[in-house]
């Protein structure tokens, strides 16, 4: 069995764990457009492709699978994971499954608007967002939201071009400067970190994790606490089935006022992942058993409280022109 890491970038613990998954039974390949990507060292093979926007990228990938007898693909950057579920078909027919989610949901998750539409729409609690400046100002003016406030891109993703807004001139200032904007209300409280695999061949929701946030970095936590709480796990798995998720996602939500507030979803493994694994949470042993054509068995809630995740940097040398050192 050979599976294949879109876009890889510094993500070498995913690497890591799969290899360590597959040990004896397959293959871990890499990709990624820079040769100064670190998780590509980590992986039993590795090819430099272009940007995912370039013609042709998608007719590369599926050579690489069939060369390389791929059994499974994934992806760990947002835009790319619309690209591979537009494609799912292809990617059948070489017989290569793409562990994610639909296209429609890769494309509602990226879009912050179309998020926060379904999830208001369906009652959940979000941050109340607007598109429209002068809708944000009169509700302003009529206290229904506060400053200060997030004016961060519709699509985007890994916290890149979120400002802090404290007042109309800032926002003005910042809507003048760009298009596709959202203005969001700013959440206060505990933010949470979920983990979550749904089964890619019954939809079940087989696993979750969560931790409290303690240190943020670029997006991305760099501490964090793992906690159980059952309100948290029934919201989760309601939210998660209802919308039809599967595979890997990433949720991330505040504790806010005694009730827990779905801020953002990223159908992927998130950043924070290795908390999960290194706390007994192995998503990758779910993937593999969904590629040999298994069902999982519901594994909600199977780790240790108050265990505590601290990120530190690690370095890694290579020669231009060769792998690494």
């Amino acid at each position: 069995m050979n599976i294949l890491i879109l876009s890889c970038g510094t993500r070498n613990k995913i690497v890591q764990y799969m290899k360590k998954e597959l040990s004896g039974r397959g293959r871990v390949i890499a990709t990624d457009m820079s040769p100064n990507a670190p998780a590509l060292y980590e992986a039993d093979a590795f090819y430099l492709v272009p940007r995912i926007t370039e013609p042709g990228y998608v007719e590369q990938i599926l050579e690489i699978c069939r060369k390389e007898r791929i059994d499974g693909a994934f992806s760990l950057i947002d835009p790319e994971l619309s690209l591979l579920a537009a494609n799912e078909e292809r990617f059948r027919r070489a017989g290569v499954m793409i562990i994610g989610s639909s296209y429609e949901l890769c494309e509602r998750t990226l879009d912050k608007w179309q998020m926060y539409r379904w999830l208001a729409g369906h009652g959940y609690a979000c941050a109340d967002s607007y598109v429209d400046r002068e809708a944000f100002y009169r509700a302003q003016e009529q206290g229904k939201i506060a400053y200060p406030v997030f004016v961060k891109p519709v699509r985007g993703s890994a916290s890149i071009a979120i400002s802090r807004a404290e007042d109309r001139e800032t926002v003005e200032l910042l809507c003048s400067h760009a298009d596709g904007l959202l203005i969001q209300e700013c959440l206060d409280g505990q933010e949470i970190g979920v983990d979550c695999y749904i089964d890619m061949l019954n939809g079940e929701l087989i696993s979750i994790f969560a931790k409290k946030k303690l240190v943020m970095r670029a997006g991305e936590t760099d501490k964090g606490v793992s906690f159980q709480d059952p309100a948290l796990f029934e919201l989760v798995e309601r939210f998660v089935k209802e919308c039809g998720f599967r595979g890997q996602i990433d949720i991330d939500l505040f504790e806010s006022g005694g009730a827990y507030v779905i801020s953002e979803v990223n159908p992927r493994f998130g950043g924070g992942y290795p908390h999960a694994y290194e706390a007994g949470v192995n998503h990758m042993k779910y993937i593999v058993r969904n590629l040999e054509g298994k069902t999982n068995v519901p594994e909600i809630g199977c780790y240790e409280e108050g265990l505590v995740m601290m990120k530190y940097n690690e370095i890694m040398m290579r020669r231009e022109g060769n792998g690494r050192i």
